[in-house]
């Protein structure tokens, strides 16, 4: 399973390196061509989930941010995000999120 990574925050990087060691991180949303699972950090990156799910349609895109940001998180589901978590509840586990089908 490849895992892309759209995060750029480096303590978050490292904490999603730590969970999927085989992650690797893309700046772009081309980056992650090919990828079976994106992760999106949707205060960085949540304008390309649309994007995402044009380029790679049948990737499942798990989006993350803030909890006191409700409507980014629901406009990243409504962009075609497969599920979009707090991000207290991503980092609990970020593992099972990624592989969660």
């Amino acid at each position: 399973m490849t895992v892309c990574a759209l995060v750029s925050d480096l303590m978050d990087r490292s904490r999603v390196s730590a969970a999927v060691p085989d992650v690797r991180f893309a700046t772009e949303p081309g980056g992650c061509a090919g990828a079976d699972v994106i992760v999106v950090d949707v205060g960085g990156h949540g304008g390309a989930i649309a994007e995402l799910r044009s380029l790679v349609p049948g990737a499942r895109i798990v989006a993350f941010g803030r909890h006191d940001n409700p409507e980014a998180l629901a406009a990243a589901e409504a962009a075609g995000a497969d599920v979009a978590l707090p991000r207290s509840r991503f980092f609990r586990d970020p593992a099972a999120a990624v592989m969660r089908v």
